[in-house]
Order: structure tokens, then C-alpha cells, then sequence
């Protein structure tokens, strides 16, 4: 199992993309500033800019979304995912690509967090 915290501009938007569009089950949510997803074996963080995770460092750096790190969703059937998500508004930073493992394509959820949907072939 795995616990990965990303951090949301908006915890309940957040939510929503999360279970409305990739499956998630929401286990807890604690206002504004915190939830608790879970798929698989996957138990997702969603931290608000209320969060106690989301406080100045001593520098003065801020915990923000996006950035290039993700998490992988595997997916039956890639391109109705991808069609799914995109008839729903949901963004995307590339188009499916092809490896020697199967395919792959970037979304992001609403507060830029990547999300890698890849379905094995």
C-alpha cells in the first residue's frame, strides 16, 4: 500500500475529480483543509492551502501543486479513458504515447497535479 499527499487549491474540487472521474472512494474529509481518497491500494492525501502540510517552510517556501512527479493509474481501456476525461473539461499535458510497456498519457486534476493513466500492452 502507498499514501501519496498532494497538495489542492481546492480540497472540494479536488474530491470530486478524484472520485467522479478516476474512482476514488472518499474514506474522510476534514473541511477545506484535508481528504482522504483511496483506489486499489493507493490512499491519497489531499492537502488544502488551510492544511497544516501547506505552512511556509522556515525559508519561506510554500507547498504548492503541480510539478512532474505523479502517481500512475492503470486503465483497461486507455483511449476511453482519455475521451471520457477530455468530454468532461479534464486537461491534459500530452497526447497517449506508446512504450515498450504499453501506453501512457499526462492529465492533471483541477489544481495541477499530474496524473499518469497507463494501460499495459
Amino acid at each position: 500500500m502507498a499514501v501519496v499527499r498532494y497538495f489542492a487549491k481546492n480540497v472540494d474540487e479536488a474530491v470530486a475529480f478524484y472520485r467522479d472521474r478516476l474512482g476514488f472512494a472518499l474514506q474522510q474529509q476534514f473541511g477545506p483543509n484535508m481528504a482522504i481518497l483511496a483506489r486499489g491500494d493507493l490512499t491519497l492525501w489531499l492537502a488544502g492551502p488551510g492544511a497544516s502540510a501547506s505552512r511556509p517552510m522556515p525559508d519561506g517556501a510554500r507547498p504548492e501543486p503541480g510539478g512532474w512527479n505523479r502517481f500512475v493509474v492503470e486503465v483497461p481501456d486507455l483511449s476511453a479513458q482519455v475521451a471520457s476525461l477530455r468530454k468532461a473539461g479534464v486537461g491534459f499535458r500530452n497526447e497517449i504515447v506508446s512504450g515498450p510497456g504499453g501506453q501512457q498519457i499526462l492529465c492533471e486534476d483541477p489544481s495541477g497535479n499530474v496524473i499518469e493513466l497507463f494501460q499495459a500492452g
